[in-house]
């Protein structure tokens, strides 16, 4: 085949064409082996993939992981392909037996791309729209990393400058939270951000016009980003060249986040499943494949067909992505030269430590005094705040609610922001009325690494943000939920604000731990715990989810099992425990009440605070039995939620004080003693499993 460039700008040759006909093969192949999947769009995008992959980004296949790596995030998930064969090609690992294994158990080819599990997945995709905003945390991350360790380099010019390519289709671009990402991505001018369109028309009920008419395009450029169209070749394949100018030009243009339109053709070459909804979502059939396959010049007996000449082409990656390491490790090696300090605190952040006597800054708060853990968070975090510089956040638009204001001086927006504070390095993230994205965003900001993210909203909102949430715990990163106002105690906004099968909805996802602080004392502990564990690590970490009052609870003694996720508060007197209440958060207080009256009456009552229960199901048996003696089976459990997660520690003596309906408008003390939290309803509960016990 020649290798002779066929245009002026893109190194094109015929070797490349037939590269990207092999994707087209393969991906029809794949599915059709499998007999499920979604061969249409990895078919019409494998000019695109190719050309991002082979003459575009900046990446190492032999080097997943390298810091200075362009970052590609598949948003339409569902075409896992597209990125799978691109990974084969450029010598990521993936192999032909892979393709061939495909959405089979134990391949390294699930049906979508899964984070972790794949290299060169930089994120898990699937449901439509997060790998939008996965890719905006990550341009988000990218400057603030930036800042960290380069401020002053000029545009372009330093070793942590580098471009988020992500590529969409029209399904990701219907779901809300990719229009919540966009306007923030638009909003914060994110120039190292370039998103590609895949403008097929079609999604699974056929034609996209049965339920769009707007102006995409328009609807971008209203967001404030740069925008352009690809037009197809007179073929109605995907241009090649057009592509490749588009998105150089998009590279070019650093004030702003870069939209690409590429209208393409659904299966295309496919000879009678090109632009139909069938091709989305279902094998083509041995007879189209064929068909397909004589169109392209591929023999139709033949299955997973790629010439040597081909990988060997493709294979080119790897020379390529070592020669841009090399020449990237030169521009890092004199940057450390000249910032001795700040290349240690990379060292440091790289490696997932935290600065030595970070503990050291965490306040002890004085017992006795009455602090709504919100705001003890808020101090951990304002404390925290100048010995941790990786550590930033903010929250959707209640961060006066959520007290997650690191720095009150330094605001996360563009330097031509008019708010005197605006900082393109800043601490504090204005995510604005997005919690779905702030969500995902926060994913791709821990994707990306090196900088450590939380973010806060109201409890009751976590129902914006879970299937963001969920791919949290899914991928294990470690993010950090800032959800107050956690029950009935938030008062008179009423039940449309009041969270009541929250707490127990969230501990529902496995790999998410909920943390319920008792106190000021254990939300500093929980801080502490949270960031000893915030290491990049996956399989090891996890996101958490921070549960915090609005109003003010009680200060007990700081007691650092509460790091174990559950402790004995205050023990029984006068004989071993005949009765046990567990408690988190605000209802701790009423368990301690009730324990004071029962130890009155004879009955020696121990109080276990419980502030996160997945980590106190971490501990071994002999600590969990020693805080929850089996012999005691007298049992109240109080949290002012839904009850499920109660019941196995109970048992089957055991009461639970629990909400099991919506609340109210009133005030909190009026809704907690009108809904039975009160220590006497408690000590009734207790004697209630006491005689249940003795039976």
């Amino acid at each position: 085949m020649s290798t002779k460039p066929t245009t002026t700008d893109l190194q094109w040759t015929e070797l490349d064409q037939r590269a990207v006909d092999t994707v087209r093969v393969l991906a029809a192949d794949a599915v059709q082996k499998v007999g499920n999947g979604h061969p249409g769009t990895a078919m019409s995008l494998a000019p695109a993939a190719y050309t991002l992959f082979q003459k575009v980004m900046r990446h190492d296949p032999a080097d997943a992981d390298w810091t200075g790596r362009d970052r590609f995030v598949l948003s339409a998930g569902h075409s896992s392909l597209t990125l799978y064969i691109q990974l084969y090609l450029a010598g990521y690992g993936l192999e032909l037996d892979d393709l061939k294994a495909f959405r089979t158990w134990g391949s390294k080819t699930p049906g979508h791309p899964e984070y972790g599990h794949t290299t060169g997945v930089e994120t898990t995709t699937g449901p439509l729209g997060q790998g939008v905003a996965n890719a905006v945390g990550m341009a988000m991350a990218s400057r603030y990393e930036r800042g960290l360790f380069d401020p002053q380099a000029a545009p372009g010019t330093s070793p942590f400058d580098h471009t988020i390519w992500a590529i969409a289709g029209d399904g990701c671009l219907q779901e809300g939270i990719s229009a919540e990402a966009s306007s923030l991505a638009g909003h914060q001018k994110l120039g190292n951000l370039v998103l590609l369109w895949d403008d097929n028309h079609i999604s699974i009920e056929g034609d996209t016009e049965t339920a769009v008419s707007e102006d995409t395009l328009k609807r971008y450029e209203s967001y404030g980003w740069h925008v352009q169209r690809v037009d197809q070749l007179p073929s109605g394949d995907l241009d090649p060249e057009g592509l490749y100018r588009a998105l150089q030009a998009a590279k070019a243009e650093t004030e702003r986040p870069s939209f690409i339109a590429a209208r393409s053709i659904i299966a295309w070459p496919a000879p009678n499943a090109q632009n139909t909804e069938a091709a989305h979502g279902s094998a083509l059939g041995d007879d189209e494949i064929a068909a397909t396959k004589r169109v392209l010049g591929f023999d139709p007996e033949k299955t997973f067909e790629v010439a040597d000449e081909v990988i060997a082409h493709t294979r080119e990656a790897l020379d390529r992505g070592r020669e841009a390491k090399a020449e990237w490790e030169k521009s890092f090696a004199a940057w450390r030269t000249a910032n001795p300090e700040r290349a240690a605190d990379f060292d440091r952040i790289a490696a997932g430590e935290l600065p030595a006597g970070w503990e050291d800054e965490l306040p002890v708060f004085e017992a006795g005094h009455a602090v709504a853990t919100r705001a003890a968070s808020g101090k951990v975090l304002q404390a925290l705040g100048g010995v941790i510089p990786e550590l930033w956040g903010g929250s959707a638009d209640l961060a006066g609610s959520n007290n997650t204001t690191i720095d009150k001086t330094s605001s996360f927006l563009p330097a031509n922001n008019p708010l005197p504070e605006a900082d393109p390095y800043g601490r504090t993230i204005h995510f604005g009325i997005r919690e779905h994205s702030m969500a995902a965003a926060m994913n791709g900001i821990a994707l990306h690494g090196n900088t450590r993210i939380y973010g806060g909203t109201f409890l009751v909102f976590s129902d914006y943000m879970r299937n963001a949430v969920r791919l949290s715990a899914l991928m294990h990163l470690p993010v950090t939920y800032v959800w107050t106002h956690d029950s009935i105690g938030l008062g008179e906004d009423g039940p449309t604000h009041q969270p009541v099968e929250h707490i127990a909805s969230l501990r529902a996802i496995p790999g998410l731990n909920v943390v319920r602080p008792a106190d000021a004392n254990e939300t500093a502990i929980a801080w502490r715990e949270i960031l000893k564990r915030g290491k990049k690590d996956y399989g090891k970490s996890a996101p958490h989810g921070l549960a915090l009052s609005r109003q003010g609870l009680p200060t007990y003694a700081a007691n650092e099992n509460a790091a174990k996720g559950g402790y004995v508060l205050f023990d029984a007197e006068g004989g071993d425990a005949q009765a046990v209440l567990i408690a988190t958060g605000s209802e701790v207080q009423l368990a301690v009440e009730a324990r004071d009256e029962l130890q009155a009456a004879g009955v020696p009552t121990r109080v276990v605070s419980m502030p996160c229960v997945e980590w106190f199901e971490e501990q071994d048996q002999a600590y969990k039995d020693s805080v929850l003696p089996p012999s005691v089976k007298a049992r109240v459990a109080v949290e002012a939620g839904i009850g499920l997660t109660w019941y196995r520690y109970v048992g089957d003596a055991g009461r639970i004080v629990s909400l099991e309906h919506f609340g109210a408008s009133a005030d909190a003390k009026v809704l907690f003693r009108e809904f039975g939290f009160t220590a006497a309803h408690v000590v009734e509960a207790a004697r209630e499993s006491l005689a249940s016990a003795a039976r």
